[in-house]
C-alpha cells in the first residue's frame, strides 16, 4: 500500500463491499452476511460489530474478485479475510450477464500478459470445473471466413493462435465446415476445438463457497462510499496502527482492515478514486443485445460460430454462442449505454451519462469508428438489418426464428489500459 494524493491511501487494486448491520460481533471467518443467494449449506448471516477487523478486505463479489480472495486465503490461511459486495447477491453484473464463453486465447497480442492468461486460465477453468464437478460444454469455436478478403486475416489469426500456444488449432476448407457444423456457410475457417462455454455465474458462487471454507467472510449488501487511513490515537486501544484502513459503506457502518483489493468491475474508476488514486481511466459502458433462436431452431448451432474480426473495428462482430440451458444466443451488437448497471433499453443515470459523454477517450473512439458505430446503431433498430449479418453464416435463419431480442449488458473500459478483446483502447 501506498499513499495517494490528498493524503489518502491509494491502493494497487479495488473491489465492492458488502453490507452489515450494528449488532453482535460477527463469528470472525467462514461466514455470509446480508442477503441473496447462499453457499454451500445454510450459514447463520452474522451483523457488523462497530470494530469490524479483517487483515485484507477485497471489495467486489464478481468472478474477479472472488477468485482473487480464493487465492488469496489459500496462500495465507493465517490471515484473515473479506469479500464485500454493494448487491444483496454475487456475481449480480458482469459476471452473470456475458455470453459464458470459455476463449482459448487466439486474439490477443503474442508474448502480452493477456494472451499467456487467457491459454493458462481456459485450461485451469477446465480443470476446476472438473474437480467440482461443474458442468461445462467443449463445443469447440469456428472462425468462419465467408469473404476472399478474410482469408488473409484468417490465416494471420491463425498464426497468432499458434505463437500463444492455442491447442488443437487448425484451418478447415468449406467441406470441413460442414461437417462440424453443418447448416454454416464459408469459404475457410479456423478451428479452436478447446473454445467452450460455462455457466460463469456458477463458477463464481463456487469460489464463493471455497473462499468460505477456507475461513473467509463474505459481506453483502455494503456499497463502498469512502476509504480512509484512520488517525492515530493516544489510547490503548492498538487497533488504529494493526489496521489502519477505514472501509465506510453508504450506511455509516466501517470495517477496519491491513491491506485492501478492489475488484470493482464497472465501478473501477469511482473506487480508485475514492481510494486516493486517480479517476483515470474511466468506464464507459457498452451495451450488448442479443438475439435468442427460439427453441425448435437450436438444432442449427452445434457450437461457437465467430466471423473473421476486422482489425479496424473495436469489436469481435455478431456470433452464434451456444448456451449451458440449451438455448442459443446471437449477437451482441454494442451500442452506448445510459447506465452503467442498466439492463432495459431506457435506462438512464445522469451521471453515468455525464462521465462517459465528458470523457475525451470516448470521442476518440467514436470518431475512429464513426462508421461501424452508426452501422450498430442502424442494427440495433432494425432486426431485419442483424438477420442479414447471421445469415452470411447460416443462410436458414429467418425473421421468424428468434424467441425474443434480449438486453444483456456488458461493458467495455475505453482507456488505456489493457482490455478484454471485446472492448477498444482509447489513447
Amino acid at each position: 500500500m501506498h499513499l495517494g494524493v490528498k493524503g489518502r491511501p491509494a491502493f494497487r487494486e479495488r473491489i465492492h463491499v458488502g453490507t452489515r448491520r450494528a449488532g453482535p460481533s460477527p463469528s470472525p471467518r467462514g461466514r455470509w452476511a446480508g442477503g441473496g443467494e447462499r453457499c454451500r449449506g445454510e450459514l447463520t448471516a452474522p451483523s457488523l460489530s462497530p470494530c469490524s477487523t479483517f487483515d485484507v478486505a477485497v471489495v467486489g463479489a464478481g468472478i474477479v474478485g472472488l477468485a482473487s480472495a480464493r487465492e488469496l486465503v489459500r496462500r495465507h490461511p493465517s490471515l484473515t479475510f473479506a469479500v464485500v459486495e454493494k448487491e444483496k447477491e454475487l456475481a449480480h453484473h458482469q459476471s452473470g450477464h456475458n455470453s459464458g464463453v470459455i476463449h482459448s486465447g487466439i486474439y490477443y497480442t503474442p508474448g502480452s500478459l493477456k494472451a499467456k492468461l487467457c491459454v493458462q486460465g481456459a485450461a485451469l477453468c477446465y480443470e476446476y470445473c472438473d474437480q467440482k464437478g461443474i458442468p461445462y460444454k467443449q463445443c469447440g469455436k469456428l472462425i468462419v471466413a465467408v469473404e476472399q478478403d478474410e482469408i488473409p486475416r484468417l490465416k494471420a489469426l491463425y498464426e497468432r493462435g499458434l505463437q500463444n500456444n492455442v491447442r488443437g488449432l487448425k484451418l478447415i476448407g468449406a467441406k470441413e465446415i460442414q461437417a462440424k457444423e453443418p447448416f454454416c456457410r464459408g469459404l475457410m475457417a479456423l478451428d479452436s476445438p478447446y473454445t467452450g462455454i460455462v455457466n460463469y455465474k456458477q463458477v463464481a458462487q463456487s469460489y464463493a463457497e471455497d473462499f468460505q471454507e477456507a475461513g473467509g467472510t463474505i459481506l453483502t449488501d455494503f456499497e463502498v462510499t469512502n476509504m480512509e487511513m484512520a488517525k492515530e490515537s493516544s489510547s490503548e486501544n492498538e487497533d488504529g496502527l494493526k489496521y489502519p484502513v477505514i472501509v465506510r459503506n453508504s450506511k455509516g457502518e466501517e470495517i477496519y482492515c491491513r491491506h485492501i483489493v478492489t475488484c470493482a468491475g464497472l465501478y473501477s474508476d469511482r473506487l480508485s478514486e475514492i481510494s486516493g488514486c486517480s479517476p483515470e481511466p474511466r468506464i464507459v459502458p457498452f451495451r450488448g443485445d442479443y438475439l435468442v433462436l427460439k427453441p425448435e431452431k437450436c438444432y442449427m448451432v452445434k457450437g461457437n460460430i465467430y466471423p473473421v474480426p476486422n482489425p479496424r473495428f473495436p469489436f469481435l462482430g455478431f456470433h452464434f454462442t451456444p448456451r449451458m440451458d440449451g438455448s442459443v444466443w446471437l449477437g451482441p451488437n454494442a451500442v452506448l449505454a445510459f447506465k452503467r448497471e442498466g439492463y432495459k433499453l431506457f435506462d438512464f443515470s445522469t451521471g453515468d451519462f455525464l462521465d462517459a459523454v465528458t470523457y475525451s477517450g470516448l470521442w476518440k473512439l467514436v470518431l475512429r469508428n464513426l462508421s461501424y458505430g452508426l452501422s450498430e446503431m442502424y442494427r440495433a433498430c432494425f432486426l431485419s438489418a442483424q438477420v442479414k449479418q447471421l445469415q452470411k453464416f447460416i443462410p436458414e435463419v429467418t425473421i421468424n426464428d428468434w424467441l425474443v431480442k434480449s438486453l444483456i449488458f456488458n461493458s467495455s473500459k475505453c482507456s488505456i489500459s489493457l482490455l478484454p478483446s471485446s472492448t477498444k483502447i482509447c489513447y
